[in-house]
């Protein structure tokens, strides 16, 4: 007897779809379109006949995550979701809102956990779960975008790899991911409006460039002098940062797109006027080699919440003015990122609920 495997609705495409369960390409379309509408269970399948659709159904089903609990900031608009996973583990997701009235952005998690143990991130104390499932990614945008007023005309205008977890541990995954948030049939984002974030990991981005060249590029700097990022992020030990800059030059040249270069400056380990130079430098080195000018987004340090052993102090404003004034003296253009919902621990680097409930 042939033996199915069962898949997610959400982790696949028209294309898939209709070769493998050999229904007719619009078909298709419907099928998802009406998924990723939040029509009612069983709409999707009443665009197809009757065979077609009790082949969709037996190779394919539409799981969903577990909302736990929906932390609104007191502060400003951002939303943190905790959500459940089929096995326990808990990942989390944040609404961002854009300057754009009615414009948000969804920073999504690619693992449970992470191996990278980078010293100012809550997620890599927690140490690798596991990887996530496409569709676990994609349902992340979803329970997101459930929040929104879609009549009003409010919709998902991005995604962000810069949840907990690596997504260049996870590139098969996060790669199937980003291809269903941007198809027309589905959540219809545009690419360049996906923004793939690492630690560093050269042959990921080299992979990114190759197979999603419209995904723009965020690269986690630490610092750009090699002997303090490795203090910072023991990734850059196995990965130097010249190496990772050759892979992110290489994306530049595919893509044409400029990547982010992200630096959060901690109160004396980091945020010298040495290090702004080299940050500076870095910045104008890879403008010679690809003609194109890295956005440089220093990002404020959040502290880890309820941890009393965190060793990381933000700035002081003399020193982060500072910081920026040298950066800016040496031909950099650096921009002050707000990093909001820190107030429910939905700023950059504070992710890090108990892996498992």
């Amino acid at each position: 007897m042939e033996t199915r495997v069962t898949r997610a609705l959400q982790a696949t495409t028209p294309a898939r779809l209709s070769a493998d369960a050999g229904v007719p390409l619009p078909c298709a379309r419907r099928i998802l379109a009406s998924l990723f509408r939040d029509e009612p269970p069983d709409a999707p399948l009443a665009h197809v006949r009757k065979a077609s659709r009790e082949r969709v159904a037996s190779m394919y089903t539409a799981p969903s995550l577990d909302l736990v609990r929906e932390e609104r900031s007191q502060l400003d608009p951002f939303r943190k979701f905790v959500l459940r996973l089929a096995d326990g583990a808990l990942i989390e997701a944040v609404r961002i809102p854009l300057h754009r009235p009615g414009r948000f952005s969804v920073c999504v998690s690619s693992q449970v956990g992470c191996a990278l143990a980078c010293a100012f991130c809550a997620t890599g104390r927690l140490g690798l779960v596991r990887n996530l499932q496409t569709w676990e990614i994609v349902e992340q945008v979803r329970v997101a975008r459930r929040t929104l007023d879609l009549g009003a005309g409010e919709r998902v205008h991005g995604v962000v790899f810069q949840g907990m977890g690596e997504p260049m541990s996870n590139l098969d995954r996060v790669l199937e991911a980003i291809f269903v948030l941007s198809e027309p049939s589905g959540l219809a984002i545009d690419r360049k409006a996906i923004t793939v974030c690492t630690a560093g990991v050269p042959s990921g981005i080299r992979r990114l460039a190759r197979e999603a060249p419209k995904v723009r590029l965020g690269l986690s700097i630490g610092s750009a002098r090699q002997e303090v990022r490795e203090r910072l992020m023991p990734i850059a030990r196995a990965h130097p940062l010249d190496e990772v800059l050759d892979a992110a030059i290489e994306h530049a040249r595919v893509s044409g797109s400029a990547p982010m270069f992200a630096v959060t400056p901690l109160d004396g380990h980091n945020d010298h006027d040495e290090d702004a130079r080299a940050l500076a430098d870095l910045v104008a080195r890879f403008h010679q080699a690809t003609g194109v000018r890295p956005r440089v987004s220093v990002v404020p340090y959040n502290r880890i919440a309820d941890d009393a052993t965190d060793p990381f102090r933000r700035q002081g404003d003399a020193r982060a003015a500072r910081f920026l004034e040298v950066l800016r003296d040496r031909g950099a253009t650096p921009h002050l990122r707000y990093s909001g919902g820190g107030d429910v621990g939905a700023a950059c680097g504070q992710l890090a609920s108990v892996t498992r409930s």
